[in-house]
């Protein structure tokens, strides 16, 4: 599902103009860049959380040549999906609309 499909989706359960839900759709992604960048989880209620782990460097080899290759350190998001998704994929309980 991309953004433009999410916004619609939305505007078909709340009565705003789609501008105004695509600003808050923004907003809400920005906030969690913003939270993410500042190492704070991110968690929300029937969905799951987003976190920050650190990866240290390594030494990995390209697989054609073999030759060894410096990766470097770096920082990825996680996601770890809530009870409640985890329920809802499992097939255990109803979506509400």
């Amino acid at each position: 599902m991309t953004k433009i499909e999410i916004i619609n989706k939305i505007g078909e359960n709340v009565a705003l103009p789609k501008k105004d839900i695509e600003k808050v759709v923004d907003n809400l992604v920005k906030v969690i860049q913003d939270a993410l960048k500042e190492g704070q989880k991110v968690s929300l209620t029937g969905l799951g959380s987003f976190s920050v782990k650190e990866r240290k460097g390594r030494i990995a080899r390209n697989p054609k040549t073999g030759e060894k290759v410096e990766v470097a350190a770096k920082k990825v998001a996680k996601f770890k999906v809530g009870k409640d998704l985890s329920e809802v994929l499992q097939g255990k309980t109803q979506t509400e609309n």
